[in-house]
């Protein structure tokens, strides 16, 4: 079916998905075996059951993970997100991706993902901010500034970050506590948060498609595009493509999908979700059509930024854009790849096209640790220069090897990986 997919069959193919993409990139480098072995497991995987009070006085048990990958490259870095089919492989997928990631960005983190088994919409605010405040004592120092640094994800955003914060920090001696502000990042500006983080996922997906677009000779202006997810990285994506020129004609979520030839006016859509629960459904600006029909509307871009393994073999065929934008991680299988592959249309991988969200979460991160506060046209401008310099990366070994931009994306960040070992070694 074409319709956006929540199941948990999810969990285990995104993490074949992660596992495949290592293995054929690393043969294509003839990297040595001792790499994949290293590479194809986790360093640590936390499950945490802890209890929570309810509204009503009863009693919950929540089930919690926190996966950690590799380190070689610095601090475990990686988002926690809050939905009922998040289990440990999809943790182990998505924390992989994270360190091809901030090694593709350049940044000193290596990869992290977690969250807890949960659908956020049938809790209470006060129930949210328990269950996170308790997940969080659960970590324990499983988690820290120099160790682990989590980050919003899917259904979690800066005032998750901000309880978890307080209560990390609050575990800590009085002198000590304000040395660990930046445990977590994309907090509230208020209590240390950075200006921009909000919107540097979306920007960074757009700042991907502009960069591709102008090394064809061709600006954004007129063309038309989908998006998959109306969350921050959806909007964000749009509200930015529109202020170029680009024109918004389908959105699809959990809920509905939405079509107008003419153009969804992007901020009107955002009005109009803020008050049901994030639900696209019922605007009056779009037509609602068949959510199996969204991959098959007429549009010069994709931007898939829902859940993993949404593009496969089954509706890969139907998609008529020539760009897909991977706003959310893992939107694309194997099979789905190789459809889209063959008819010559170009993927801006997952690694490349979102890592506007790790990168702003490392400028917080320094802004913290040096106790500076940066304007928001500052952080920007830091945000586009370490994306531009990634994305001219991976379009020039593209080009040199004459492979998609998911392989060069992938040598890259694998080398730099490697280097990494050859140099300190194996301890002991």
């Amino acid at each position: 079916m074409n319709k956006l997919s929540t199941s948990s069959p999810l969990a285990t193919s995104m993490y074949d998905t992660v596992v495949n993409q290592l293995s054929q990139t690393m043969e294509s480098l003839g990297m040595a075996p001792d790499m994949r072995r290293i590479l194809a497991v986790t360093n640590n995987e936390i499950i945490v059951h802890f209890p929570v009070k309810m509204d009503d006085g009863r009693i919950e048990i929540f089930k919690g993970y926190r996966v950690q990958h590799n380190n070689i490259l610095g601090p475990y870095k990686g988002g926690l997100r809050y939905h009922p089919t998040l289990e440990i492989n999809d943790a182990k997928a998505l924390a992989m991706w994270m360190t091809w990631k901030t090694s593709l960005a350049g940044l000193p983190y290596g990869g992290a993902k977690g969250g807890i088994q949960i659908d956020p919409r049938k809790y209470s605010i006060g129930e949210l901010e328990r269950i996170t405040r308790r997940y969080t004592y659960a970590l324990g120092d499983n988690i820290g500034p120099d160790l682990d640094i989590p980050a919003p994800d899917v259904n979690t955003n800066e005032q998750t970050m901000a309880w978890i914060a307080d209560t990390y920090m609050s575990t800590k001696s009085p002198l000590e506590r304000s040395n660990f502000k930046h445990v977590v990042t994309g907090k509230p500006v208020g209590c240390g948060g950075l200006a921009g983080r909000d919107r540097a996922t979306g920007f960074g997906v757009y700042l991907c498609l502009k960069l591709l677009f102008k090394s064809w000779g061709e600006e954004l202006a007129g063309k038309r595009f989908i998006v998959q997810g109306f969350g921050n990285v959806g909007y964000w994506a749009s509200h930015f493509l529109i202020n170029d020129g680009a024109l918004l004609v389908g959105v699809q979520d959990a809920h509905a999908t939405l079509v107008n030839e003419q153009g969804i006016e992007v901020e009107d859509l955002l009005e109009h979700s803020k008050p049901r629960l994030n639900s696209i459904k019922g605007f009056e600006g779009a037509q609602e059509i068949d959510s199996e029909n969204f991959f098959s509307l007429g549009c010069d871009i994709l931007i898939p930024a829902a859940l993993g393994n949404q593009i496969t073999a089954e509706n890969a065929s139907l998609i008529k854009a020539n760009v897909i934008a991977e706003g959310a991680n893992g939107p694309t299988d194997k099979e789905g790849e190789k459809l889209l592959l063959a008819r010559n249309a170009v993927i801006i991988p997952d690694i490349l096209c979102n890592s506007g969200g790790v990168i702003g979460s490392y400028f917080e991160w320094l802004q913290n640790r040096n106790g500076e506060i940066w304007s928001i046209d500052e952080v920007m401008q830091k945000i586009e220069k370490k994306i531009s310099t990634a994305f001219i990366d991976v379009q020039g070994v593209a080009k040199e090897k004459d492979v998609d931009y998911r392989t060069a994306a992938y040598c890259l960040a694998l080398t730099r990986i490697e280097t990494a070992y050859k140099h300190r070694g194996i301890f002991p």
